[in-house]
């Protein structure tokens, strides 16, 4: 999953500042924990540096470069934002970009307590992300297709993790949002991979949304899971309500995607557990209370 021919330090970090942004040499770095395609240092107080370490993130990053400042004004919660650009060099081959500093803990490290505040920004946050996309905006791939072209994935998924005595209800979920109807809408702007690693919270709510890498133009289902997946228990009606533009089918789609990202969550969890490449300790937690979520609405 990651390049391990070159291992990324705070030496090297350093050293790459000073030959291409010297005038930000000087500020403090400390490693941040989590990334799956970037490896992420805090530069001072409201910089970060973003390194590459999977053969897509350069591509990941470029398109965050190229659209986060369009989107960024209009969006009601922090994003991150391009500050400067890192060339590819001798000492690190690969692109890399500075960031804006989105303040807050990830929501795989905390939780969120108060859930109408967070449902209400939730949805003004997608609100004002989810308008029709221009025609030279990133399409899907493998994410944003309708569910049941996502049905391998869901299967691998369910045989995985899932317990016995919740299979049933976990497939009939999946199943309904199969058989529910395509978006037909244009496309809209789709963050495409909210879950609790991707939001921070500050004083009990949602204050800010990272990592843009994935953001594409298609179904807003995609994003609407994160009723389940990011919200606490009881928000998802509330934040529906504010959002008022999902229809039945949409919130039929957008359900089952949530499903299909809570397995997902619990298997990196599970990964992380056994001391696997890629696994994530802290997202098993995370995906198992998405999955009751989802199952108890």
């Amino acid at each position: 999953m990651t390049n391990s021919e070159i291992q990324i330090t705070a030496d090297l970090v350093r050293d790459l500042l000073r030959e291409q942004h010297p005038d930000l040499a000087g500020l403090a770095i400390r490693e941040v924990a989590g990334g799956w395609d970037n490896q992420q240092w805090r530069l001072g107080d409201e910089l970060a540096v973003r390194m590459p370490r999977t053969e897509q993130a350069p591509d990941l990053q470029r398109k965050e470069c190229r659209w986060l400042p369009v989107l960024a004004p209009r969006l009601p919660l922090p994003v991150p934002n391009p500050v400067r650009i890192g060339e590819p060099s001798a000492r690190f081959p690969k692109p890399w970009t500075i960031m804006t500093w989105v303040a807050g803990e990830p929501l795989d490290y905390t939780s969120i307590s108060r859930g109408d505040h967070a449902a209400d920004s939730l949805a003004s946050f997608l609100r004002a992300l989810h308008v029709e996309a221009p025609a030279e905006a990133p399409p899907s791939s493998d994410r944003g297709a309708h569910p049941k072209k996502c049905t391998d994935g869901f299967d691998h998924f369910f045989h995985a993790v899932v317990p016995d005595d919740l299979a049933d209800d976990v497939r009939a979920v999946w199943d309904d949002a199969v058989a529910a109807p395509e978006w037909e809408g244009p496309p809209v702007w789709v963050h495409g991979d909210l879950h609790p690693a991707n939001v921070v919270v500050s004083d009990g709510t949602l204050s800010g949304v990272i990592d843009f890498g994935a953001l594409f133009a298609g179904d807003p289902a995609w994003d609407l899971a994160a009723a389940w997946v990011v919200l606490p228990a009881g928000a998802a009606s509330r934040f529906f309500d504010v959002y008022a533009h999902a229809d039945e089918a949409t919130i039929r789609r957008a359900r089952g995607l949530a499903a299909l990202k809570s397995l997902f969550l619990i298997l990196m969890g599970q990964n992380g557990d056994r001391g696997l490449p890629g696994g994530k300790p802290t997202w098993g937690p995370a995906g198992r209370a998405a999955l009751d979520r989802v199952l108890q609405s």
